[in-house]
């Protein structure tokens, strides 16, 4: 077993499991997305590109891209909730909130359309 591969595929994974968990929820509803999840997504997502960094095939080169795609979409995502979020602590409001949840769901997109590219090239690998 690779255990480099392991570790890939965790960071994917993880990614992937992450943006969903924030993304489930009523779309306006502050209360059903936290901002540490949407924030913790980021942090793996930015792990999970840098483990992709080294493979120079053109399957390494579609998931780099697409784990871009979705950090791209994840911190713009968390830079409207802080310019949305009022000073008083209590969040975004509704319209901003479904953008934000909008945002976070074309990243969620871009990490499904990793995990394919992923599992397909692990299907299709010989030992």
């Amino acid at each position: 077993m690779n255990f480099e591969r392991v570790v890939f595929g965790f960071f994917t994974i993880l990614t992937l499991s992450l943006n969903y968990a924030f993304v489930v929820g009523g779309v306006e509803i502050h209360a059903h997305h936290n901002v540490w999840i949407l924030t913790f997504t980021i942090i793996v997502n930015l792990v999970a590109i840098g483990l992709k960094l080294g493979d120079r095939s053109q399957t390494g080169a579609l998931l780099l891209a697409s784990s871009l795609v979705a950090g791209l979409l994840l911190i713009t995502a968390r830079v409207v909730w802080i310019v949305a979020e009022p000073g008083g602590g209590g969040g975004p409001g509704p319209g901003e909130m479904a953008d934000i949840v909008s945002i976070a769901t074309g990243a969620l997109v871009a990490n499904i359309v990793a995990m394919v590219i992923l599992v397909g090239d692990t299907l299709l690998s010989r030992r």
